[in-house]
C-alpha cells in the first residue's frame, strides 16, 4: 500500500479533473477520438456525473495531451467529414488515472453543494415560503428519483454490468437520502419542532417563531 502511493505521489499533484478522468478511462479501454469519446460517455451515461460539451472536451484533449498523459495515433476521416486524431493513452496517463482514482474512493474531500449553501442561509425567508420551496424541492427529487430509476432498469435490460454504472446507483442513494431528509425537516418546520426566526438564527432579540 505505501510504496503505490510512493509511486503515484507524483502524479497526485494534478488536481482532479472529472473530465480528464472519464476521458483517461475511456482512452485506457482503446485508443479512439475526441466525437467517439464524448458519444460513448452519453451511452453509458458518464454525462451525468460528469459535465461535458465538446468546448471543455476539445480543452482538455488539448491538456491532456500537453502534459504527456495522451499521444496522437493517426488521423482518420470518414466520408466529407473532417479528419478527426485518434489519440491513445499513454504510461503517465495510465499512472495519473490510477492515482486520481484512488485519491477519489480513499480520501474524503469537503465539497460545496448549492443546496447545503441555501441551507446555511434559509433562516431569511418567512417559514411558509421556506416550506412552499421545500415542497418544489421535494417534487424534483421525486422526479428524479424516478428517472434515474428507470434509466438504471434501461441499462440493466441491454445487459450493462453492475459494475459499469455503480455511479449511477449511488446517485440515485444520495437523492433518496436527500428526500427523506428533507420530507424531516418540512415535517420539523410545519410542526414547530424547528423554532423558526427569520433573520439571523443567533440574534436574541428575534422573537420565537418569527413572522410567518
Amino acid at each position: 500500500m505505501e510504496q503505490r502511493r510512493v509511486r503515484a505521489s507524483g502524479v497526485l499533484r494534478r488536481a482532479v479533473n472529472p473530465l480528464a478522468l472519464a476521458v483517461l478511462t475511456l482512452l485506457q479501454e482503446r485508443p479512439m477520438h475526441p466525437y467517439e469519446a464524448a458519444a460513448t460517455m452519453r451511452e453509458r451515461y458518464m454525462d451525468k456525473s460528469v459535465k461535458l460539451n465538446y468546448g471543455a472536451l476539445y480543452h482538455t484533449i488539448d491538456v491532456l495531451l500537453g502534459g504527456g498523459l495522451i499521444r496522437p495515433l493517426e488521423s482518420e476521416r470518414a466520408g466529407r467529414r473532417p479528419e478527426r486524431t485518434v489519440y491513445a493513452v499513454t504510461p503517465a496517463g495510465r499512472e495519473q488515472l490510477l492515482a486520481w482514482v484512488r485519491e477519489l474512493i480513499g480520501q474524503v474531500a469537503k465539497e460545496f453543494p448549492r443546496f447545503e449553501a441555501g441551507l446555511a442561509v434559509i433562516h431569511v425567508l418567512p417559514r411558509e415560503e421556506a416550506l412552499e420551496l421545500l415542497e418544489d424541492r421535494v417534487e424534483a427529487l421525486r422526479l428524479q428519483i424516478e428517472t434515474e430509476r428507470a434509466s438504471l432498469v434501461r441499462l440493466e435490460h441491454r445487459g450493462v454490468r453492475r459494475l459499469s454504472i455503480i455511479e449511477s446507483e449511488y446517485a440515485v442513494a444520495m437523492l433518496e437520502a436527500e428526500l427523506a431528509w428533507s420530507l424531516a425537516l418540512q415535517r420539523d418546520i410545519a410542526s414547530g419542532a424547528l423554532a423558526w426566526s427569520t433573520g439571523h438564527v443567533d440574534d436574541p432579540d428575534a422573537p420565537p417563531g418569527g413572522p410567518a
